[in-house]
């Protein structure tokens, strides 16, 4: 789902300063009595952050082999008994 950690937050932080701007703007266009140009530029908001989180990037591809590894590996005391 999310990628955990600092990188992680940074990567949501990142996508956000981008993303609120845009959705700021949706709200203010239907606050204004435009609800299909508002509610695009909403949705374009909620996309940028949804994709963010849950599309799987050729850069999330070695973390998560690497992480299927060492489960298989490395496997803790109660794993053993």
């Amino acid at each position: 789902m999310s990628k955990p950690g600092i990188l992680g937050t940074l990567q949501l932080a990142a996508t956000l300063v981008f993303a609120l701007p845009v959705g700021l703007l949706g709200v203010q266009f239907l606050a204004n009595g435009q609800p299909l140009l508002g509610g695009g530029f909403v949705a374009v908001a909620v996309l940028m952050v949804v994709l963010e989180e849950y599309l799987t990037t050729p850069t999330d591809v070695p973390g998560a082999v690497a992480e299927k590894t060492i489960g298989k590996v490395a496997k803790t005391p109660d794993d053993e008994e």
